[in-house]
């Protein structure tokens, strides 16, 4: 089943107070202090200011270049700041070096080691930091468990499917207690249905032993139902923070609502309650500031009725999605195209005229 970001995010938004509390901690877990990366004359990080909770669940989104992945790297000690701070629990740590910095670090190509058993996989920070045999093997039994595979310290990597090294190896970044758990897409190599399934067990997981963390994905529906909040980033700066849900339903610019899928984006003029469109005229939330700004209509909020009402269109085109049917509507005039969703019965077929009016609830006046 195709996550649904919309439905994920008020899921997640339910949940977040119980996880974060007031989101007003004195001492945040992580905090970057104007961190600004170059490489060059480009800036991969750009003066970059973020808190992280505790117990709070953070995920970083954006298009590749965007800097998330440097980031999480800056954060991790993996990738030197030309400016800036990196403070953990209220610690300066910028310069001090990634296996110093209490944090765990879990790549998405796993990174097992394979000449070992997966007992040893887990329990090697564990070691590192000189931990007696009988711990070990006491927390590696737990985590095992925690991520279910009880009873595998013995198994070879080899043997291990995809998502089971997935959670081999998110024990193994568990298993030295981190302060903050940075995942670099840490399910990205995984096939949708076990991608969907692994997602849940996470945010559950995380939620069942209160950890801190930092995400960066590409997924948009993996970071939408993991998540406490958002962070969408554009050429090396926030463009965007906020819960799934407040992201999803006010997108704070053209970037980020087109970023996150949506295409229903005209120009228009505000006066008086109303935004003159290319559309017709839309009813915009009360207070909106008079003058020239872009308005999104989320696909939900384009309602199909009969062809002698509303705005007059034609089907062109109509695709399949799983939970609805996304259509592709040409308004008559010239005017920009639609997209539509339809209930997988009532879907028209390309050729058919229909008139289409538009949901208050589903418009956003962008910027």
């Amino acid at each position: 089943m195709t996550a649904n970001p919309a439905t994920d995010a008020a899921t997640t938004a339910d949940t977040t107070t119980a996880r974060t509390g007031t989101g007003t901690d004195t001492e945040a877990a992580l905090r970057l202090d104007g961190a600004t990366v170059r490489f060059g004359a480009r800036a991969a990080l750009d003066a970059v200011s973020l808190d992280v909770a505790e117990h709070e669940v953070v995920c970083v989104l954006g298009p590749s270049g965007s800097g998330k992945s440097t980031l999480l790297r800056a954060v991790a000690g993996l990738q030197d700041l030309d400016a800036g701070r990196v403070l953990l629990g209220g610690r300066d740590r910028t310069g001090t070096p990634a296996h110093q910095r209490g944090v765990g670090l879990m790549f998405q190509d796993h990174q097992l080691f394979a000449h070992r058993d997966v007992g040893a996989n887990v329990a090697f920070g564990l070691r590192m930091h000189g931990a007696p045999r009988a711990e070990q093997e006491a927390r590696v039994a737990e985590l095992l468990t925690l991520v279910g595979l009880p009873g595998a310290a013995r198994r070879a990597v080899a043997s291990l499917s995809g998502g089971e090294q997935q959670r081999v190896a998110l024990a193994r970044a568990l298993a030295p207690r981190p302060r903050l758990l940075l995942l670099d897409e840490p399910l990205g190599q995984l096939d949708r249905t076990l991608r969907e399934r692994l997602v849940v067990e996470l945010r559950e997981l995380f939620g069942a032993l209160g950890t801190t963390v930092l995400a960066v994905t590409h997924d948009q529906g993996e970071a939408f139902a993991l998540a406490d909040r958002v962070v969408v980033m554009r050429d090396g700066r926030v463009a965007q923070t906020g819960s799934p849900l407040d992201v999803w339903q006010r997108p704070a610019d053209e970037f980020v609502a087109r970023f996150l899928g949506f295409d229903n984006i005209v120009a228009g003029v505000v006066s008086g309650g109303t935004v003159r469109t290319a559309w017709g005229e839309l009813t915009v939330p009360a207070g909106t500031p008079a003058g020239e700004r872009l308005v999104l209509v989320r696909p939900a909020g384009v309602r199909l009725v009969g062809p002698d009402a509303g705005l007059p269109c034609a089907v062109t085109a109509r695709t399949f999605r799983g939970t609805h049917v996304a259509l592709r509507l040409q308004p008559a005039g010239g005017a920009p195209p639609l997209e539509a969703a339809c209930g997988l019965r009532d879907a028209p077929e390309p050729g058919r005229r229909v008139g289409v009016e538009f949901d208050p609830a589903e418009t956003v006046v962008l910027g």
